[in-house]
């Protein structure tokens, strides 16, 4: 199992916590030692796709340990740099565009300025229905953005939801590998 220490980041796209949650059951197969966090909203609120109490818990038990999901307690993960790596997924378009724009005003933000501050890796699993359209300018400014790396994405709905994005989350335990190595996983679109 590798020692790197994740951190497991949750924003509320309600729709895909299960996936996420699957993805993370997977991950924990690798790796020891991951902090789940998740932005206020996310811990917060009950959606038509569960209680927020049992995401939670289902966090707490696959993580072993309580949530971060407030700033302040998310504060302490820059200068104690306990973090190899920041994972968020899922990423939706709002946290998007706040990291791009230096926005931090939730847990999840508050952990990836930590990160970067750091000089320390970000990954991001995108899913927004915006993300080609009203998050696409921050989509753009991410990608170049150094320490910032990506899951793979795809359309999840070319004709229905076309300007949608979802990571690919198969792909999630060799994204954080190529991530901590200081490479984007190729191929990065069209993956699903």
């Amino acid at each position: 199992m590798g020692n790197e220490r994740i951190g497991f980041a949750m924003c509320g796209s309600y729709c895909t916590f299960d996936r996420a949650l699957n993805a993370l059951e997977r991950l924990r197969c690798e790796y020891a030692d991951i902090t789940p966090i998740m932005s206020e909203s996310a811990y917060a609120t009950d959606t038509r796709f569960g209680a927020a109490a049992d995401f939670n818990t289902r966090l707490c038990e696959l993580c072993g340990r309580e949530i971060i999901h407030t700033i302040q307690t998310a504060e302490p993960i820059g200068p104690r740099a306990v973090l190899d790596l920041l994972v968020i997924a899922p990423c939706t378009g709002n946290t998007l565009s706040k990291l791009a724009h230096g926005i931090t005003d939730t847990a999840v933000t508050m952990a990836a300025k930590a990160q970067l501050r750091n000089e320390r890796p970000v990954l991001i699993a995108i899913s927004t229905n915006d993300a080609l359209s009203g998050s696409a300018p921050a989509l753009g400014a991410l990608l170049s953005r150094r320490n910032v790396y990506f899951v793979p994405f795809y359309q999840d709905d070319p004709h229905g939801k076309p300007t949608s994005l979802l990571a690919n989350l198969e792909l999630l335990s060799e994204a954080v590998a190529a991530a901590l190595n200081g490479r984007q996983l190729q191929p990065m679109v069209g993956v699903g």
